[in-house]
């Protein structure tokens, strides 16, 4: 249950989301945003999944989206950065980095099934780089420091994060070990009460702006299972140099190298247990995979919502393209398919809240979500023809953002290794061994 302060604090967030709702021209340029009598498709599981406070919480994160994220997005995506400091204090002012986190040091103490709820509304971000920002700084950075930090580590790096005055990035992938999270070469050695840090981490989201770094280095030899922790690094401290990775698609999601040459930090920032840094990230794996299912559900509403709009107004040989009836039967279909992974991932929601293992379903809900957001932008494109192919068109970009997401957070190859010995069918499976 949520402290009398946290609750105070939920129920500010519902009573602004009450305020009067505008959808501005500056959306309407590219599709219909949180107004669903303007956007031809939408799902309505959502509306009888989530209880009333989770709705007004989406509500209020709509609105911020309206007046202060989807007006810049074009600006931030052609400069290859947005303002983080700005965008994530706006969203810790209104309480909504720390739902699920300790009302001991700010959070609302809220289930997880509050966060996703959250999380979903910020699929309707109108690029993908700046939603995956906010949902690394939400549910990917901290839940280790929340449930297995010192209380000298959550007062120094929780507490800012969930008010937004601290930018957030986690430091797993290396340039040889992406997925292979076991073979990692950053090394953290202990000198005295002080760890020297040396190595690099690579396709680090928010990390050229971020104020904190949640590292897993090896911090002694022997088994790669039992060797690593996870640690808290400043990102000022002295002998960190970054450097910007340019992609082709998220764009404004600041990514990039981190290079560690003898970086000293107290011994203290080693977030829980030291060896148990590996079991740590595997469970922040799952809340990973977990979000970015959540987050991509409105996304594809929105893809097909776009392109039944343009389909219905573009003719070709005399009638709509629309009109023909492999376009809507090809439509119909990926919006079942969609519905089909929305109740999976809140099914998998559900079972996370009660305290269950889902690294099954989560890995499920992640390989198919991944594969449904490539096959959904393929189809769209192909549908708005020319105009797809040009930068203006929303389906384009949802088309090169997208695709991150059969990569990033373990690879679909990844996820069917992990549901194949799960299902003892891999030859890697203990009943195999």
């Amino acid at each position: 249950m949520a402290s009398r302060k946290a609750q105070q604090r939920l129920l500010r967030i519902c009573h602004w989301s009450k305020a009067p709702y505008q959808c501005g021209p500056a959306t309407r340029r590219y599709f219909s945003v949180n107004y669903p009598s303007l956007q031809s498709y939408s799902s309505s599981l959502s509306d009888s999944y989530y209880n009333e406070e989770q709705l007004q919480m989406q509500a209020t994160v709509a609105k911020i989206i309206e007046n202060d994220i989807n007006p810049f997005v074009d600006e931030w995506e052609a400069k290859e950065e947005f303002p983080a400091h700005q965008v994530f204090k706006k969203l810790g002012d209104a309480g909504l980095l720390g739902i699920d986190k300790s009302p001991d040091y700010g959070g609302l103490g809220l289930s997880y099934k509050y966060m996703a709820a959250v999380m979903e509304e910020l699929g309707t971000v109108k690029c993908n780089g700046l939603s995956m920002a906010i949902l690394v700084q939400m549910a990917m950075t901290s839940q280790a420091l929340q449930r297995f930090g010192s209380d000298e580590l959550k007062k120094e790096f929780l507490v800012p994060s969930i008010s937004g005055d601290y930018v957030a990035c986690i430091g797993v992938s290396e340039p040889g070990a992406g997925s292979d999270v076991g073979n990692i070469q950053t090394k953290a050695v202990r000198k005295g009460d002080d760890l020297i840090i040396n190595g690099q981490k690579m396709w680090i989201t928010n990390s050229l702006q971020a104020d904190w770094m949640c590292l897993l280095a090896n911090t002694s030899d022997g088994n790669k299972y039992k060797n690593k922790s996870l640690i808290c690094v400043p990102m000022n401290s002295k002998g960190i140099t970054k450097q910007k990775i340019h992609k082709i698609g998220n764009h404004c999601s600041d990514t990039g190298i981190i290079f560690f040459e003898d970086v000293k930090v107290p011994a203290k920032n080693i977030i829980g247990d030291v060896g148990a840094g590996f079991f740590y990230q595997m469970l922040q794996f799952q809340e990973e995979r977990l979000a970015a299912c959540a987050g991509m559900l409105k996304q594809v509403d929105l893809i097909l919502s776009d392109t039944i709009d343009y389909t219905r107004q573009r003719k070709a040989f005399g009638k709509s393209i629309l009109d023909n009836q492999y376009v809507y039967f090809r439509l119909a279909e990926l919006a079942s398919e969609n519905e089909c992974l929305r109740a999976l991932t809140y099914k998998t929601i559900d079972m996370f809240v009660d305290g269950q293992d889902v690294t099954r379903l989560a890995s499920m809900a992640k390989l198919k979500a991944g594969r449904l957001v490539r096959e959904v932008t393929d189809t769209c494109l192909q549908f708005w023809g020319g105009m797809g192919y040009t930068r203006e068109a929303s389906v384009s970009r949802y088309f090169r953002d997208l695709r991150l997401l059969s990569i990033g957070g373990g690879a679909d190859e990844i996820m069917l290794e992990i549901i194949a010995k799960l299902m003892n069918i891999s030859p890697a499976s203990p009943t195999k061994k």
